[in-house]
């Protein structure tokens, strides 16, 4: 490839590794080479050019560690501010950011309520919700302020009722209903809550006439007029959405007549009211998104369980948002935003701006257990204080035209801080400041630069010492790449000894011998080098962030990175951007089903703790919600006959037993099925006890009684009848006694005796 370039430029395009001899060498056969090749074929160091990518610190302020008792503008939460990179394509160039998000920095909170009719309860419940708020959040940071603004939607058909008689009063069953308005700003950010309390009490409700609200409307106006909303460019800003229904989207106005899009600017009138209401569509999601970053807002969308997934798919798709679940009449909203900070506060994710479409960036991240991930601009689960750190790959694609300088910027999500970073071109070669035109090393023809003649038209050869047209048959074996093959590989004229390529439409034919093209390379879904390569000779030279033949295999693994932070879940790798799972029994996505898995009890027992007993390690993180999306039933009885669900048991804290089953749905959805409650073995009652024990005792005495009474029964019948025996025997033995001291006192009858 090398033996293809034709000037300097050329040759440290092909590859970084390439580089260019500007001396007059007659040993040189090509000028385009390593440079260790270049030194030993005679050309001196000082004519070798060979420039390198390279890294310049402009401004590097240390971390902070707290933002309170120093000025804001002095707390720094990234590291560095300000760098310079001098670039050649193909030779990529690393540099580090870190962040830590410092204690105790000052936060702005904007509460954006919706006032439709079906949000009543949830008025009164916030009547005194800046006192007990400001009480919560001065436990977080000791610069709080509070605002207040309302929303209900488009005062137009179909949104809301326009016949006469609803303009006073859109509800007539209802009193204290005001006419529907899109949105009002009630109160700029103040550290005086009591007046957050005064205002909210002032407030009542209105009505729309379809479900969806015009909160998008809000939430543009909140964020891009700062000066009446008091947004301070040195804190946190917060924007808590609250809501019972969805939200109207752009291309929805088009219903009612509303063609033109939201031009994504400040509307607010003199009595802060959205004044284009009436004239503009909705927003879309991408200039809501862009705004709310352009700002460093964080957005919060505190919505009923309802509508909780429907929302939670937005947070994909607007960077920095969050979404916590409110409850019908809005009692829990102090602990909703007070989880929502904490949750924001635990993550740092990196965003770019004004990226250069010719630049390639890659992202490794090292979280707080020191592990580096490959494709990760992101980490969670930080505290505060915690420093964490991304290495950020740069490759420059091409050269843009001479004098061309870059920029972008680099952004915490929500952050105030962020990195620039300029980008120059080391496309140009030094030996060029010496060019010479009408050189006499050119025969007076050409120009003479970097040790080699650029012949004027009409003139060919090293030196242009030839004319064009002249051929020399006796030297045409100098256009043959071997001996046998054809003079300028067929696609070209031998003239004066070099080959003139011939023009293609597909694309540009060079070389020595004409043998290389950018053309002929490796498609993928016909497209060369998929889109993602430069095509050189006939090989794909992929940009960075892709390998293979057509370099369709994406190395970013974010695609691959599971909501527990892990590539693949840990049960697979990530090839060409796509999780193969190798765990026997493991699919989905990022490989997270997996219901045959040693660990999938283990895995989803933790889901069923936080989300049912709202207890156990992802409770305390306030990651139960990015980490369990499982359905879960409760039952009172669980079946275990399904032999397509894993039985699941554990020991609960309180020694009770919990039982679940583990199931994939047809959809592809986790299903959990638990008991409501787990199963303890009940105390017995003391009373109880006491009783039987009592009355076992008095049973077996009563038993031991009646058997010694019957033993001493048995026992005085057989000595009674053993007297009867004896006494008769005796009774019998004294009658013969009688008998005879009766006959020898009687001698008549003594014979008889």
């Amino acid at each position: 490839m090398s033996g293809s370039a034709t000037s300097c430029e050329e040759c440290l395009l092909i590859h970084p590794s390439c580089a260019w001899c500007a001396q007059e060498v007659r040993t040189l056969n090509s000028r385009c080479d390593f440079s260790q090749n270049l030194l030993k074929r005679g050309c001196n160091a000082p004519f070798i050019e060979n420039p390198r990518s390279g890294i310049s610190l402009l401004r590097s302020k240390p971390l902070s560690s707290k933002g309170s008792g120093v000025t804001q503008y002095d707390v720094i939460q990234i590291y560095p501010q300000k760098i310079s990179l001098s670039l050649r394509p193909g030779d990529q160039t690393s540099f580090e950011v870190q962040v830590r998000p410092v204690e105790d920095y000052p936060v702005d909170l904007y509460y954006l309520m919706d006032l439709s009719l079906s949000m009543k309860d949830d008025l009164d419940t916030i009547r005194n919700l800046g006192t007990k708020l400001a009480e919560e959040m001065r436990k977080l940071t000791s610069n709080f302020r509070l605002g207040f603004g309302s929303f209900v939607d488009k005062n137009i058909s179909p949104f809301s009722y326009t016949a006469p008689k609803y303009q006073d009063n859109p509800y007539k069953l209802f009193p204290n209903c005001v006419p529907t308005f899109g949105f009002r700003h009630l109160l700029s950010l103040t550290d005086k809550v009591d007046r957050f309390n005064e205002e909210v009490q002032k407030q009542m409700v209105s009505r729309n006439r379809d479900a969806p609200e015009g909160g998008f409307d809000a939430i543009l106006q909140a964020a891009v007029c700062k000066e009446k909303i008091g947004w301070r460019k040195e804190a946190y800003h917060l924007l808590v959405f609250a809501t019972d229904d969805v939200p109207h989207l752009a291309l929805d106005g088009r219903l009612g007549g509303l063609v033109y899009p939201h031009d994504g600017q400040c509307h607010l009138n003199d009595k802060n009211e959205y004044s284009a209401a009436n004239k503009m569509d909705y927003p879309s999601l991408a200039l809501l998104g862009e705004k709310l970053a352009e700002n460093n807002i964080f957005l919060i969308f505190a919505v009923t369980k309802r509508h909780y997934v429907l929302y939670k798919n937005l947070t994909a798709l607007i960077p920095g948002t969050t979404v916590e679940i409110l409850d019908q009449d809005s009692k829990n909203i102090i602990q909703l935003i007070v989880n929502a900070y904490n949750n924001i506060r635990s993550k740092v994710e990196l965003s770019v701006w004004d990226h250069p479409e010719d630049l390639n960036l890659a992202f490794t991240a090292t979280c707080q257990d020191g592990q580096p991930l490959t494709g990760l601009r992101k980490c969670a689960d930080l505290k505060i204080g915690d420093t964490v750190s991304f290495n950020v790959t740069v490759d420059a694609r091409g050269c843009p035209p001479k004098g061309t300088s870059k920029s972008f910027t680099i952004r915490p999500v929500g952050f105030k801080d962020h990195l620039e970073v300029s980008v120059d071109y080391r496309c140009d070669c030094s030996c060029t400041d010496f060019t010479q035109t009408n050189s006499s090393r050119c025969n007076s023809a050409g120009t003479y630069s970097c040790g080699m003649c650029g012949c004027e038209p009409g003139h060919l050869g090293a030196r242009c010492e030839c004319e064009e047209g002249e051929v020399n048959h006796q030297y045409l074996s100098a256009c043959r790449e071997a001996e046998g093959k054809q003079v300028c590989s067929g696609r070209g004229e031998c003239s004066c000894n070099q080959c003139l390529c011939y023009e293609s439409e597909f694309g540009k034919i060079y070389g020595t011998f004409c043998e290389c093209d950018d053309f002929s390379c490796a498609r993928h879904k016909g497209i060369l080098c998929s889109g993602h390569g430069e095509c050189h000779c006939g090989e794909c030279k992929c940009h960075a962030g892709y390998i293979g033949d057509n370099c369709n295999c994406s190395t970013e693994t974010t695609s691959c990175v599971s909501d527990d932070g892990k590539i693949c879940s840990g049960r697979g790798s990530c090839v060409c951007g796509r999780c193969q799972c190798t765990e026997p029994g493991a699919f989905g996505d990022t490989c997270e089903k997996c219901p045959t898995c040693p660990d999938a009890c283990g895995t989803k027992r933790e889901c069923i703790e936080c989300r049912l007993f709202n207890s156990g390690r992802l409770a305390d993180n306030q990651t139960c919600q990015r980490m369990c999306k499982d359905e879960i039933i409760t039952v009172e009885t669980l079946k275990t006959d399904d032999s397509n669900t894993v039985q699941c048991v554990y020991k609960t804290e309180n020694d009770c037993v919990m039982k679940f089953t583990y199931s994939e749905h047809a959809s592809g959805q986790s299903v959990l099925t638990a008991l409501k409650e787990p199963e303890c073995a009940v105390a017995p009652d003391a009373k109880t006890v006491l009783l039987a024990v009592v009355g076992s005792i008095l049973l077996m005495g009563i038993v031991l009684l009646a058997l010694w009474k019957l033993v001493i029964t048995i026992h005085d019948r057989r000595e009674f009848a053993r007297f009867q025996s004896a006494r008769s025997r005796k009774s019998d033995a004294c009658d013969s006694y009688h008998i005879m001291i009766w006959c020898s006192t009687n001698i008549s009858y003594y014979y008889k005796c």
